[in-house]
């Protein structure tokens, strides 16, 4: 599991560079019907393929492979594997034009909450130890999807987060100090917010009067 904190001990800790907290939250009318709701919010969590479709303003797609890059994995995503990330713009050379993220931590309890974090990683299709992501390793992402009584919740924590111009490509190091930037400045939270959104998008129901 990953080191975090107190509040969240699936959050890793802020050490250095930007954070990043943003939520969503829904009400259902019970427990029950908060607890059926939380099931398929996690489903989706988990369902990365479809972060893209999810999401209310998708604006980057993922894409789950195994470990080691290799074809997309239609079951469970598990820790270890990683996920391939397509953002608008021209992609780093040592990434073969994506950004890869690694997962580090699945932490999931039945009837309260998931959450899944991730960290730049390199890209496993290649040798080498350049980190294939705009971001330092040490950065993470946690979504985390949680019910509290009637409310079901939605939460994201960007941790640590360092822009990576580190690599052996003076190319990648320009177009990772661009898109670094752009995140930290906040061109990264409708993507996120988006995510947070379509997973508590609630399907449609007839509605039913008290």
């Amino acid at each position: 599991m990953a080191p975090g904190n107190k509040k969240a001990p699936f959050v890793p800790e802020q050490k250095e560079g930007k954070q990043v907290d943003l939520e969503s939250r829904t009400v259902l009318p019970d427990n029950d019907r908060a607890n059926d709701f939380l099931q398929l919010v996690k489903s989706r969590l988990l369902n990365i393929n479809q972060w893209d479709t999810i999401a209310s303003v998708p604006v980057a797609t993922f894409v789950l492979t195994d470990a080691y890059g290799g074809e997309a994995i239609k079951s469970r995503p598990k820790e270890g594997d990683h996920v391939r990330i397509d953002i608008p713009g021209p992609g780093p050379a040592i990434g073969d034009g994506y950004d890869w993220v690694v997962i580090t931590d699945i932490t999931d309890v039945t009837d309260q909450f998931c959450a899944i974090t991730l960290q730049p990683a390199q890209n496993p299709l290649k040798q080498g130890d350049d980190i294939g992501h705009f971001f330092q390793a040490s950065a993470s992402s946690t979504l985390v999807v949680e019910r509290k009584g009637h409310e079901v919740i939605a939460r994201y924590h960007g941790r640590n987060e360092v822009t990576n111009t580190h690599t052996d490509s003076t190319l990648d190091n320009i177009r990772n100090t661009v898109v670094g930037i752009s995140a930290k400045l906040g061109l990264s939270y409708p993507q996120w917010q988006g995510l947070l959104d379509g997973l508590l998008e609630q399907p449609n129901e007839p509605h039913v009067e008290d």
